[in-house]
């Protein structure tokens, strides 16, 4: 069975049982929150400059046509207006940094939208446990900032760290770039404030690590995009900040070259790895292209790894480093690499890495996916997928070609590769060509179709690539038990969205599409 997110019927929502906003409702919120920025209105009066921002996604791929923006300042306040929402059947979309790449943080009709820019503090912090609690609305490096002075580091870190939000981090499970040193936000969140749709407030903010005493409910809330409640307080477990930071740079010949490289690293830094990315020469040209930056090395290559390592000796660190460098350059596992030297230098190079989103953009768009596969096919699908373009003729220097390039990059750690097809703008051919062929190509390989960022819009339809019949009904019964109003509503042709700042569009029934139909493995 194949899916298509253009086959989804978008129907007027308002004349299937759903209330109009009108100058009632809005009044309430003002009462509530004041008539200040807390509330912009665009139901009494025009708004739209002021909304703009609210319904277009940070990829300007999904636009939602919202006249209400309500902003809380406390959890409390957050209980009264989703209590309200709730009783008067008023759907809503939260929206924080807005920062995600699946449309899950943007309206899909004119729901309320519910920023947590106002839920912004940073609640206490323990040094000596290094346990963390902070609002849902923090900004990650705003965070991370704070613990730098603290002696201690967020065990989280992502190239859209200035705006992203800590709710919104914790709600789709992200990665990034210190997965492999730190683990996942399974393991280090340990406990959630959350605002269930009907307003209850759940007070599971412990800062405990043991907790045994009956069902580990936050883990719901994590990784779950919203779908069940809103964060709005997190506790989290910080480690130590490492005093010593070392980071090589180097290319390599093939894909193979790669997988022995990160063999060796794990093997030979151990305890003080904790960061390996993979660029292909593509994704560096392109940044090269942008950007008119020196290389940091001399020739090109296929592909590049970056890696980092944290420990608490520096001299020790740049020693065990500059082996392995030796070792793997004498081995001709590596044909080329860099130390740096000092902080300028490890910023530099991780430019290189963290640029790469920002420089995709440059042509006019930019198809993105976040996908697991085992490690040993990571990169193929790269290669298939810009066979499968250049065969259809979309890949080409002038405009008549709506591809400019395919290209992959990730975190060779997670075996999360970055799929990436920068484009001239979006073109209906090239989303043909990718779709469904992308999540085939990863189901066939028992991977994931979604790694980072959860499924938003763009992968509701497909979540039966990487989950069973079994698992999607007990999804399902799980949803409808948090949120027993939404579904109850709802008809067959529903699309669900998530938020990348902790919560979801609570009058879509997130999994409803895919109880009539089969799974299309």
């Amino acid at each position: 069975m194949k899916y298509c997110l253009h086959c989804i019927l978008l129907f007027d929502r308002h004349t299937n049982g759903w209330p109009q906003l009108n100058t009632d409702h809005v009044q309430f919120f003002k009462d509530l929150l004041g008539t200040g920025s807390a509330v912009i209105d665009g139901v009494s009066a025009d708004a739209s400059a002021d909304l703009e921002p609210f319904n277009s996604d940070w990829m300007r791929k999904y636009k939602g046509r919202t006249k209400l923006v309500i902003k809380p300042g406390s959890t409390e306040e957050l209980s009264k207006a989703l209590k309200y929402c709730n009783d008067n059947m008023l759907a809503v979309v939260p929206q924080g940094g807005n920062s995600g790449l699946v449309g899950g943080s943007v309206p899909v009709y004119d729901e309320i939208v519910i920023s947590t820019s106002r839920m912004n503090q940073i609640r206490s912090f323990d040094p000596v446990s290094g346990t963390l609690v902070v609002d849902a609305g923090c900004v990650l490096e705003t965070v991370d900032q704070f613990l730098a002075d603290q002696g201690h580091i967020f065990p989280l870190d992502l190239g859209a760290k200035g705006s992203c939000q800590i709710g919104g981090n914790v709600a789709t499970n992200a990665g990034g770039l210190r997965l492999l040193r730190y683990g996942s936000l399974h393991g280090n969140v340990l406990g959630l404030e959350v605002v269930l749709p009907d307003g209850t407030i759940m007070d599971d903010l412990t800062t405990l690590r043991k907790n045994n005493t009956g069902y580990d409910l936050k883990q719901l809330f994590i990784g779950g995009e919203g779908t069940l409640g809103m964060i709005t307080g997190v506790s989290l477990l910080c480690p130590r900040r490492s005093p010593a930071v070392n980071v090589a740079f180097f290319g390599l010949e093939s894909f193979e070259q790669v997988q022995r490289a990160y063999r060796e690293a794990k093997g030979q830094l151990s305890e003080i790895l904790s960061a390996f990315e993979l660029m292909d020469g593509r994704s560096q040209d392109l940044v090269h292209e942008v950007t008119k930056k020196k290389r940091p090395l001399e020739g090109r290559h296929p592909f590049y790894c970056l890696i980092e390592t944290s420990g608490s000796n520096s001299e020790h660190d740049s020693a065990k480093l500059e082996s392995f460098l030796e070792h793997v350059m004498g081995e001709e596992i590596v044909a080329d690499g860099v130390l740096a030297q000092d902080e300028t230098q490890m910023q530099s190079l991780w430019s290189w890495r963290e640029g790469i989103t920002e420089c995709l953009g440059h042509w006019g768009g930019v198809y993105k996916y976040d996908v697991s596969i085992p490690l040993t096919q990571l990169y193929d699908l790269v290669e298939d997928t810009r066979a499968r373009l250049t065969s259809a003729g979309l890949v080409g220097e002038g405009p008549e070609h709506p591809v400019v390039a395919v290209l992959g990059y990730g975190h060779m750690g997670d075996s999360n590769l970055h799929l990436n097809i920068a484009t001239r703008g979006f073109d209906k051919a090239v989303e043909e060509n990718l779709e469904p062929f992308v999540y085939e190509w990863i189901a066939q390989r028992n991977g994931s179709i979604s790694a980072e960022h959860g499924l938003g819009l763009q992968k509701k339809p497909y979540i039966g690539y990487s989950r069973s019949e079994t698992m999607i009904r007990l999804m399902k019964q799980v949803k409808n038990l948090f949120d027993p109003v939404g579904p109850s509503l709802l008809p067959i042709w529903s699309v669900s969205t998530t938020s990348t700042n902790g919560c979801a569009a609570w009058y879509y029934e997130p999994l409803q599409v895919y109880m009539n139909h089969p799974a299309p493995h």
